[in-house]
């Protein structure tokens, strides 16, 4: 579930590209996962632990499943279906879950809970985005034991050098690096349709695999151990997600057109050509993909493996670092601080706490797995889980927001159900073989962004019971006992029916209050994109007081300084060089009562301390902020 390394809204960008540049950026960048699947998958399926024997059979029975999983989950599921589901031109599987919640907002409760399972989904990312780096470049890295037995042992050292690398250079960007992501994968996916095709053409008894009774039957005969060989085709189908949540840059078009023109076929051709070696040869099966090439084509390769795969890491975490950004706007996570990369695309960004976050827990798979068969008995929970959502966030989509029928609803989401969940059964034997490890760091994570949204919602609550009314409090104020600063005050306030805590503060020490004074909201909607007709509302309240809503959505930069000139238009002129910013730093103080556990309400405490500051995030002028602190009980 990856999202796109230059997310952008496409109305805002200065001139729509060509459809074979979108064409060619959508298989640099949504394609680079799914597309590095085949250095392990077909290994993985006769691996030992899934006891599916090796002979012509099952080899056209597994290579033909493979090849009606990608037609059904990938084709019809998303690229046929899903991609419909853009929320304001966006995807991905927190627009899908806004998408859905705004659907059945008439009813609060169905709400929250589409909600948090959308988040659930969204933490299961992560887990994907940790296993995708690693997996993907100690897969390609192994290929340097077929150049030479004695860098067996340099395998694992080499990826984590490479790895590091990687998450070293984020800060730089991938603007730059970004323009090559298209040609390279390109030239990949050439490389793995035209060796499947000189494969295919010396043994074309693998084109049998087309015919869907052959995946049936391979399904059929293997009985309960069924799953095991599921877990292991489920494989072929990691970055299915990235079709959907890159939509927002290159749109629906490019992205099924790349699909069709280049991946599928590629993608069919590379693992009929690994069925057709091991049907002629089948102890290629140690490493079916590098044996595709003849030895002296193995390094080359192995160079435009490990690129590939690089892309493919990248992808996922530029889409952790987009997915984190809209967690926070959306109320799921404490601010971070964010870097822009480019002045150009908002959606190029770098946050310094997910990388380094990131780094640690790839380097810990590499290192606690070692191979990339080790490492797939953990790939493939999180991905199906999220697969599982996203139809079930979908059926809310296609029955509310599309006014489809019951039946067709409902008869769509038990269609797709019942492959995901053969899925995640596939997967759920691999718990203990290390699916515990996505598995353990969504759960994590989810439970730390339930308790963000949760300490939220108890702290405006408290904020609102222990403060005063604002309009009462305007009314009662007599301007002439109070000295009046000729100059803007802007109050940033979570609650804008009460008075800042700030003010009152500024009021009680200084004497003074402001000639204009300006109680500030920022409101993020769950839409990616706010227009910039209805970004400012303003309320005069009367005494020098207005109240001033902002709205942005959930894919926008809150640049609240340049927001507010809009004002003016209102009746409201806020002097850029004439203003100050009072903030109201609240310290939470756990207290016993019935909102949160006191682990909870700890943790809450411990998350709000170490949030990056208001300042950058919502990038306000720092000589112009005075911060004032009080404590607020839970």
């Amino acid at each position: 579930m990856s999202s796109a390394i230059h997310a952008v809204n496409p109305s805002l960008t200065p001139h729509r590209q060509g459809l074979a540049a979108l064409t060619l950026g959508a298989i640099g960048v949504v394609y680079g996962d799914i597309g590095t699947s085949p250095l392990y998958t077909v290994k993985e399926i006769f691996a030992p632990t899934t006891g599916v024997a090796l002979n012509a059979h099952n080899l056209i029975g597994a290579v033909s499943v493979i090849f009606w999983a990608l037609m059904l989950v990938v084709t019809l599921k998303y690229v046929v279906l899903i991609l419909r589901a853009d929320n304001h031109g966006e995807g991905g599987g927190l627009a899908l879950t806004a998408l859905a919640a705004h659907a059945v907002r008439a009813r609060p409760a169905l709400r929250r809970g589409l909600l948090l399972l959308g988040v659930f989904g969204a933490t299961l990312f992560y887990g994907d985005s940790v296993i995708t780096p690693a997996i993907s470049v100690l897969g390609a890295m192994e290929g340097l034991e077929l150049v030479t037995p004695t860098l067996r042992h340099y395998v694992v050292p080499i990826a984590v050098v490479v790895l590091v690398g990687l998450f070293l250079v984020q800060r730089l960007g991938t603007g730059v690096v970004g323009r090559y992501f298209g040609p390279v994968i390109a030239l990949w996916f050439l490389c793995l349709g035209a060796i499947g095709a000189v494969h295919i053409a010396a043994q074309p008894g693998i084109l049998a695999a087309l015919n869907p009774l052959h995946a049936w039957d391979f399904l059929a005969q293997r009985g309960w151990h069924v799953f095991a060989a599921v877990g292991a085709i489920v494989l072929a189908l990691t970055g299915a997600e990235a079709l959907y949540a890159d939509m927002g840059h290159f749109g629906r078009r490019p992205i099924q057109f790349a699909w069709g023109a280049m991946v599928l076929p590629a993608l069919t051709l590379n693992y009929m050509g690994q069925g057709a070696l091991l049907m002629a040869d089948p102890s290629a099966i140690e490493n079916p993909f590098y044996r595709l090439f003849p030895d002296t084509w193995v390094l080359p390769v192995l160079v435009l493996a490990t690129l590939a795969a690089i892309i493919a890491s990248q992808a996922v975490i530029s889409g952790a670092y987009s997915m984190t950004k809209q967690a926070v706007q959306l109320g799921f996570l404490p601010r971070m601080t964010v870097k822009y990369t480019s002045a150009r695309e908002a959606g190029q960004i770098y946050m310094p706490a997910v990388n380094w976050a990131l780094l640690g827990g790839v380097v810990v798979a590499v290192i606690l797995f070692r191979s990339s068969s080790a490492l797939a008995g953990a790939y493939g929970i999180a991905v199906t889980l999220t697969m599982m959502i996203t139809t079930v966030l979908m059926y809310f989509v296609v029955r509310e927001r599309w006014r489809q029928s019951a039946l067709v609803a409902m008869g769509a989401m038990a269609f797709f159900l019942a492959i995901d969940a053969l899925l995640v059964a596939g997967c759920a034997v691999k718990l203990l073989d290390g699916g515990w490890f996505p598995l353990a760091l969504g759960l994590l994570l989810f439970g730390l962004m339930s308790t963000w949204s949760r300490g939220r919602e108890l702290l405006l609550d408290s904020i609102h019971r222990d403060g005063l009314e604002l309009q009462p409090f305007i009314d009662g104020l007599d301007p002439r006992e109070i000295h009046r600063a000729e100059r803007t005050a802007v109050y940033p306030v979570a609650d804008p029916s009460t008075v800042p805590m700030a003010l009152l503060h500024n009021l009680k020490h200084n004497q003074v209050l402001h000639e204009r004074n300006v109680i500030l909201t920022v409101v993020f909607r769950e839409v990616p994109w706010v227009p910039m007709d209805e970004r400012v509302k303003v309320e005069g309240l009367g005494h020098g007081f207005w109240r001033v809503t902002l709205h942005f959505g959930f894919m926008q930069t809150p640049d609240v300084p340049k927001a507010l000139t809009l004002t003016e238009s209102h009746g409201l002129r806020i002097p850029a060089f004439e203003t100050s910013y009072f903030l109201s730093r609240e310290t939470v103080v756990p207290t016993p009562g019935s909102g949160m556990t006191n682990l909870r309400e700890r943790l809450f405490s411990a998350m709000s301390r170490n949030a990056s500051g208001v300042v950058d995030f919502f990038r306000l002028p720092g000589n112009a902020v005075v911060e004032l602190g009080t404590r607020v009980q839970l």
